[in-house]
């Protein structure tokens, strides 16, 4: 009974809420239906009205944006009508500052005009073509004015620059007027600042720029006999230059200096000492004053023709100047003090300054350059102009400073014996007077000069900083490397053609590389402080100097040689000397080679060192008798006519021979090496034996033979003497058994 009421009661609290579920639902599809009417009640009328709403609006705002646009333009055009009118205003009053900023207005309207996409009005290109009239029209009127401001006088253009055509350029700079002449014409200022607005400044100025670097400061620094004058007229200022005799070649840098302050003190005071107004455009531009713009213009080439022509020839030349030099650097910097008061430069230390303040290195570099022109002018003149060099001869050593004499030289201090040894080599212990010495023999003196020249350089180093002094002994060094590559391509054909050439440079070559050996010792404790351990030496350069030499003269021997050679060949083989026409070809060939002999025996006559002369001589007559013996021994028939003919022959060339030997110009002295022939002269016994033989009876042949020990066995071989036997002697027994002998 309990569970029917619990049913019970659930079942009547179910209803009601199903009841009220329904009933919603109801309203809900009474709502629904009353939104779907309004939505479309909105999309078929309220929508249409929006639309046409919005569609008016951006018309309206379109049109707004014409009007506005339209508006602008004529504003702009008003603008640039007001600004042309203004000007041609002011132009009629001489007020070019204002006629100027006027155009500039119009300008900038008409750049405003000009940017507007898709308003291409035809007039704009009317408005440009009048703004660009009138900026040419004010132009050509501030020229005038500005052509009345300063005026050039030159000299005709074809001239060529001279200190006669600088004397004719003059510069006219009209002084401004006093106020109550305002009349006479507008300021200086005006125009200048005129031609700033219209940006024509920078032109202008370049073109005076140029005129003033070219007919006035050039000339003053090229040409010291030129004084500038200025003179003061009613209505200008006069800048003119009149002629005075120079003193030197080359002012000093003082004099030039205050040469170019007076011009520029001259063109601030009457031309350039304006104020310029900042244009609108270039505001910052503007500020810059005129005699800075005309200095930036101009100081890169000046400070360049000063440094060249006028610092350049001020660096000394040998170290004990370079104290006095304190003086130009002074100087330069006063003068780069006064342009900058003036305004003309601005920054710190410019080029000219570092130049003049860097003249150790330039001393350097100026030494070494006259150095090395001095070395090839050497080389390049003639070899032929020789001294003689005798074994007691050296370059003077010049006297080297004492390295205890103060700490300027900043050496070690060695010990007094060792330093006695730098000045004089000769006080060392004694080897042989001759040990350094170079045998008698003639050199060129411009060889002599390029050594005096290096030891010069090299003692001058030792005075100079260690910059200087390290630059110093590579350019000695340099002259040696130059000489070894400039004088044999120089001089070629002439060491080719002419014997005595080689000959002298032969001996030069040996002279320098004689005295490097001990170059580099002479200055030893100065240099080697400085350059890395023992560098200061030029022992290395010796093998190259010795070849250099040897290679030359060998070359003129072996041409020589060949002259010998070619002459020999014309005596038909020494063969059949019985025909007259053979023997005088054979005799005439003779002739010729100790003809040859003769005059290189001369040529070479106190030129070449004795010793070398004589192996020289000796072996070009070696070289004669070892052909003539060759020929003959090849001779298969000399009958007893030839062999008396060839005996004659040889006679000539065992006589004469020996003469040719005269390597001193005193002839008494000569006999010595003439009676040592035989020393030089290989196969001299060889001839003299063959000579025996073509006068010699088969006995005496054998005798001298001496089974193989006697002297004949000393110059040839058997088979040479058998077949010597078998063309002098008849097929016959008797000779067949000396034949039998030699073996």
């Amino acid at each position: 009974g309990e569970v029917c009421n619990t049913i019970n009661k659930k079942y009547s609290e179910f209803l009601p809420s199903v009841q009220s579920a329904e009933d919603l639902l109801a309203q809900v599809a009474g709502l629904s239906s009353s939104i779907d009417l309004l939505k479309a009640g909105i999309e078929n009328e309220v929508q249409c009205d929006l639309n046409v709403a919005v569609a008016e609006f951006t018309e309206l705002k379109q049109q707004l944006e014409r009007d506005t646009l339209v508006l602008s333009i004529l504003r702009k055009l008003q603008e640039f009508d007001t600004a042309i009118k203004e000007y041609s205003a002011a132009l009629l009053e001489k007020k070019y500052v204002a006629a100027a900023q006027q155009l500039e207005k119009a300008r900038s309207s008409l750049r405003a005009l000009e940017s507007r996409k898709g308003f291409e009005l035809k007039i704009l290109k009317a408005l440009g073509t009048e703004l660009t009239v009138q900026t040419q029209n004010l132009l050509y009127h501030l020229g005038e004015e500005w052509q009345k401001l300063a005026v050039w006088k030159l000299p005709p253009s074809k001239e060529s620059s001279s200190p006669e055509s600088a004397r004719r350029s003059e510069l006219h700079l009209r002084t401004v007027p006093a106020k109550e002449e305002e009349v006479a014409g507008p300021p200086v200022a005006s125009v200048l600042q005129a031609f700033a607005v219209l940006g024509e400044l920078r032109a202008k100025l370049k073109t005076f720029g140029q005129l003033l670097l070219k007919y006035i400061l050039k000339p003053l620094i090229l040409y010291p006999s030129l004084q500038p004058v200025t003179e003061e007229q009613a209505d200008a200022f006069v800048l003119r230059f009149k002629c005075e005799e120079p003193n030197l070649d080359h002012s000093t840098p003082m004099e030039v200096f205050d040469k170019i302050k007076l011009i520029f003190e001259v063109l601030h005071k009457y031309l350039l000492n304006v104020p310029l107004e900042p244009a609108a455009e270039e505001e910052k531009e503007c500020r810059v004053s005129l005699a800075e713009l005309l200095g930036g213009m101009i100081w890169e080439e000046l400070s360049d023709c000063l440094i060249q022509n006028c610092l350049v020839n001020s660096i000394p030349t040998n170290s004990s100047k370079l104290e006095q030099y304190i003086e130009v650097i002074k100087s330069t910097e006063e003068f780069e003090k006064a342009l900058k008061n003036m305004q003309f430069l601005k920054g710190d230390t410019t080029d000219l300054l570092k130049y003049a303040r860097n003249v150790n290195s330039h001393f350097a570099n100026k030494k070494c350059q006259d150095v090395i022109v001095a070395a090839r002018n050497l080389m390049t003149s003639e070899i032929h102009n020789t001294v003689k060099i005798t074994p007691d001869s050296c370059v003077a050593l010049p006297r080297l400073p004492d390295p205890e004499a103060g700490d300027q030289l900043k050496t070690q201090k060695p010990s007094k014996r060792l330093h006695n040894d730098t000045m004089n080599l000769e006080n060392e212990a004694k080897l042989s007077q001759h040990t350094f010495s170079l045998p008698a023999c003639r050199i060129s003196s411009s060889v002599e000069k390029l050594m005096e020249l290096a030891y010069q350089t090299l003692l001058e180093a030792t005075a100079s900083t260690d910059q200087c002094c390290i630059q110093l002994f590579y350019s000695v060094r340099n002259i040696f490397q130059l000489f070894y590559d400039v004088v044999p391509t120089y001089h070629k054909e002439n060491l080719q053609k002419l014997p005595q050439l080689a000959a002298i440079h032969h001996n030069n070559c040996m002279y320098i590389a004689h005295h490097l050996l001990t170059l580099g010792h002479q200055f030893r404790y100065r240099l080697t402080n400085i350059l890395c351990d023992g560098a200061a030496t030029f022992v290395d350069l010796v093998p190259g100097f010795r070849r250099l030499g040897m290679e030359c003269f060998l070359a003129q021997m072996r041409v020589q040689k060949g002259e010998i050679l070619e002459r020999l060949s014309s005596a038909r083989n020494f063969s059949n000397m019985d025909d007259e026409e053979n023997y005088c070809a054979a005799n005439k060939a003779i002739r010729q080679v100790l003809h040859q002999l003769k005059r290189l025996g001369k040529v070479w006559q106190d030129v070449l060192p004795v010793n070398v002369y004589c192996k020289a001589m000796g072996t070009l007559l070696n070289t004669a008798l070892t052909e003539i013996v060759t020929r003959i021994a090849a001779l298969e028939d000399i009958s007893a006519e030839d062999a008396d003919r060839l005996y004659s022959l040889c006679r000539t060339m065992v006589e004469e021979g020996p003469q040719v030997f005269t390597p001193l110009p005193e002839d008494d002295k000569n006999k010595k090496y003439q009676e040592e022939v035989p020393v030089y002269v290989q196969k001299w016994m060889t001839f003299k034996e063959l000579m025996i033989i073509l006068q010699a009876n088969l006995q005496e042949i054998v005798d001298q033979w001496a089974d193989g020990k006697g002297p004949l066995a000393a110059e040839f071989s058997a088979a040479e003497v058998k077949s010597l036997i078998r063309a002098l002697f008849q097929n016959t027994e008797r000779r067949a058994a000396a034949l039998a002998k030699i073996k």
